[in-house]
């Protein structure tokens, strides 16, 4: 008598049919990629408008000197209105002092206004921010960020448009804590796209701000084009990711996880969980978080324990950002076709798709010695630095290849560092792991914003 084969056992034991596994087997892969797709966008979000700002800011800066060159209230009144393009390009050549082509500010002043928010916000937070549930995280993320465009859009002055890019970096800074912390209770691959939107960010804010000013809308326009990005982040958390089964996001906010089941039973329909997978699990990822708070000496271990990667990370922004805001603008071809404004907005371009490819490309290159990567982005400043004091390069073009490899060092450390700590770090200590090590590229551009302005005022003065 022939015998029927079981079409498959679940964990107990029990007889599965192949159409119930094929439906949860899509079931899963549907709510991955929703995962996946929020991350990325979140890592675009979160990022957009702190690239933005400093595109908005610096021409904020240059009309505001070109009002104080020519002893005009009513330019500094109202550039941000000023609808010709042609106004930024010509703003930045206002000073042209010696061979470097300089400008009476560094670029850096505007980076530090940037950046410095965001380096108080990390730097702090990780102390406390365990008591502030992810929710509320992410709607003052969404708030602050509306209003950098808007107060930015508006303003009459640079203090008010630095006010306004305080506000963007304030988002930016406590959104990548809280982005990069969120992912300890998902799948470690959403690290892969949230790495990937970030640096989809910088391509994609540079771009559209230049290419929004350079259809001839003014950049108050063009702020208030951008205002449709914050609720873009809030459309992708609340709408699109979908949370592990006993999420919870109650007022405490140290790793919301696990609730007692009855708890989570209305939520099953949504979810998709039978009552078996509401019920802690030891094995499951999430098991002994809640509840579970990490002391004050726990934290310190912890701090001490990822300084090897975040020194790393630390030395590789500062070398980055020092190139981008120190260097870049004192490498002028004066004789080629493009102005000054114009080749420094390429090299933002060129720098940004080397970032958005290095930070999307973890899938299939993957680094755990990034101490590497400090050592080839420190070698990289050296280099761009003697090529700028000594303008021994011949051509424009020759510059953009170097450009592109310092994005693509920096992408990659970013991305690495985050994805090492997540798979080295255990359960109980990757949340934190994740959000304080994100101070370190923080630091690292503050510092370089800090040094590159005594050297611009150096090399200007030659």
């Amino acid at each position: 008598m022939e015998t029927l084969e079981p079409h498959g056992l679940d964990a107990e034991g029990t007889e599965t049919l192949p159409a119930a596994s094929d439906a949860a087997n899509g079931t899963d892969r549907k709510r991955d990629w929703r995962n996946f797709a929020g991350f990325w966008i979140l890592g675009l979000t979160n990022n957009f408008a702190y690239v933005v700002m400093l595109s908005a800011a610096h021409d904020i800066l240059k009309q505001q000197e070109a009002g104080n060159n020519t002893h005009t209230n009513s330019s500094s009144s109202s550039f941000m209105h000023d609808t010709s393009p042609a106004t930024h390009t010509e703003s930045w050549e206002l000073i042209s002092s010696n061979r470097f082509d300089c400008n009476p500010n560094s670029t850096a002043v505007i980076l530090l206004a940037d950046i410095l928010p965001t380096l108080l916000i990390k730097s702090t937070a990780p102390l406390f921010i365990h008591r502030i549930a992810y929710r509320f995280r992410v709607v003052i993320c969404v708030l602050t960020a509306a209003a950098s465009f808007l107060i930015v859009a508006l303003s009459s002055g640079v203090i008010m448009s630095i006010i306004g890019v305080t506000f963007a970096s304030i988002s930016s800074g406590l959104g990548e804590l809280t982005f990069l912390s969120l992912t300890a209770h998902f799948k470690s691959s959403v690290l892969r796209f949230w790495s990937s939107g970030t640096g989809a960010a910088g391509l994609a804010g540079s771009l559209s701000y230049l290419g929004f000013t350079q259809a001839g809308l003014s950049p108050s326009a063009t702020l208030f084009i951008m205002l449709f990005v914050p609720p873009l982040m809030a459309a992708s958390y609340w709408l699109l990711l979908v949370f592990p089964p006993g999420w919870s996001q109650r007022e405490c906010g140290n790793s919301c996880s696990l609730r007692p089941p009855a708890a989570e039973e209305s939520q099953r329909p949504l979810l998709g969980a039978d009552s078996d997978d509401l019920t802690p699990d030891p094995n499951n990822e999430h098991y002994g978080l809640e509840n579970d708070i990490l002391s004050f000496k726990d934290k310190w271990l912890i701090v001490k324990s990822l300084l090897r990667f975040t020194i790393p990370l630390a030395v590789v922004y500062f070398a980055e950002y020092f190139i981008n805001q120190g260097l870049f603008e004192l490498l002028y071809f004066p004789n080629y076709y493009l102005s000054h404004g114009d080749q420094y907005r390429w090299y933002q371009a060129t720098y940004q798709f080397g970032v958005f490819m290095s930070r999307s490309s973890a899938q299939w290159v993957r680094i755990s010695r990034t101490w590497i990567l400090a050592l080839l982005q420190v070698i990289n400043l050296i280099v761009f630095f003697f090529l700028v004091f000594f303008t021994v390069l011949p051509t424009f073009w020759l510059a953009l290849p170097i450009i592109l490899w310092e994005g693509l060092l920096g992408g990659a450390a970013y991305v690495n560092t985050f994805l090492n700590i997540s798979a080295e770090r255990d359960k109980r200590r990757r949340e934190f792991s994740l959000g304080v090590a994100s101070v370190a590229d923080t630091l690292g551009i503050a510092l370089s914003g800090a040094t590159a302005i005594p050297l611009h005022d150096y090399l200007c003065a030659l």
